[in-house]
């Protein structure tokens, strides 16, 4: 007689293989290069004067990119349980809202994400600083907390900031300010406030990648959270964005203008049509037909920070 509490798992181990690629899409890979662009930038603005150990250079960008996943995970759960994520939604659909996770296993997922984030992040700075009891070591801790909080926090918890249209300021905090300047921190333990310039540029571009999304999703947005798009109007919204992308480009020909030397460093501007054909697609689309040039802004905006890194290194 077969025992009342045996599990059957099926043959084809079919559910595991669905909640695996569940777990990947609720990663949203697609929005990696964007968390990578700003520490690539610092990193390699280090690096043009600085001689970084390769493992500070890897952990600095685990770090990151697992600070990333964290975010779209937990922005995930919280869409789900507010019921933001729903039948209007013009997105892509992921693991929870695609049938492939329960809400008890992304929690799981985010838990072991953060305890990811933990361990890269002290193993970065040990690396980098040598030790986590001094003073730069642990100012760069609270920065970690706080990167770890944002990122939880968009749509999570009893007052997600996502929801009352404080998005776009800490999108350009942490996809910009943060990982240009906290990057070139950590790899060559100097302050360098310039460097908030190439900063807020990768900032606005971040921005400009969130105000494309909520353009997008404005229609299931509308009565369940405050954005700027829905605050401005759609018109507007594309005005705003016009806006975030040419303060991008300005802040960081000032920079190159004002602290560099030579053609090199102005190797970004091949990606300047990129960036054209991005906003006359933003003028000509409207709801799920902007969703291609969220990749596009995304894809840019990394070959942006690798052109310009290599030409700062290059100078």
């Amino acid at each position: 007689m077969r025992p009342v509490f045996c599990l059957e798992v099926p043959a084809d181990n079919t559910y595991k293989k669905m909640t695996t690629k569940a777990v990947i899409r609720s990663m949203r890979l697609r929005t990696l290069p964007l968390s990578t662009a700003g520490i690539v930038l610092g990193i390699m603005l280090a690096c043009a004067e600085h001689s970084v150990p390769w493992y500070v250079i890897l952990l600095t960008i685990l770090t990151t990119v697992s600070l990333q996943i964290l975010s779209n995970m937990s922005n995930e759960l919280g869409d789900w349980l507010s019921g933001v994520d729903g039948n209007g939604r013009e997105g892509p659909k992921y693991g929870i809202e695609g049938g492939g996770l329960t809400e008890d296993e992304m929690r799981s997922c985010i838990r072991i994400t953060m305890l990811v984030c933990m361990i890269l992040g002290l193993g970065m700075i040990r690396a980098s600083f040598g030790t986590i009891l001094r003073i730069e070591s642990e100012c760069l801790v609270v920065l970690g907390a706080a990167a770890i909080w944002a990122a939880m926090h968009y749509t999570l918890g009893k007052k997600p900031y996502g929801y009352r249209g404080l998005g776009d300021v800490f999108v350009f905090i942490f996809f910009g300010l943060v990982p240009v300047a906290g990057g070139f921190f950590v790899c060559s333990h100097q302050v360098d406030l310039s460097t908030l310039l190439p900063g807020a540029a990768i900032g606005l571009f971040s921005v400009g990648v969130l105000n494309v999304n909520n353009m997008r999703d404005m229609k299931s947005d509308a009565g369940t959270r405050i954005t700027v798009p829905l605050k401005l109007g759609e018109r507007r919204a594309k005005i705003y964005h016009t806006i975030l992308i040419c303060g991008g480009w300005c802040l960081m020909l000032l920079y190159t203008i004002l602290f560099t030397k030579g053609w090199q460093p102005y190797l970004y501007m091949l990606t300047l049509p990129l960036y054209i054909k991005h906003l006359i697609g933003i003028w000509k689309r409207s709801g799920r037909e902007l969703d291609p040039m969220l990749p596009m802004l995304v894809i840019s905006t990394l070959i942006f920070a690798l052109l310009a890194g290599t030409g700062f290194i290059l100078q």
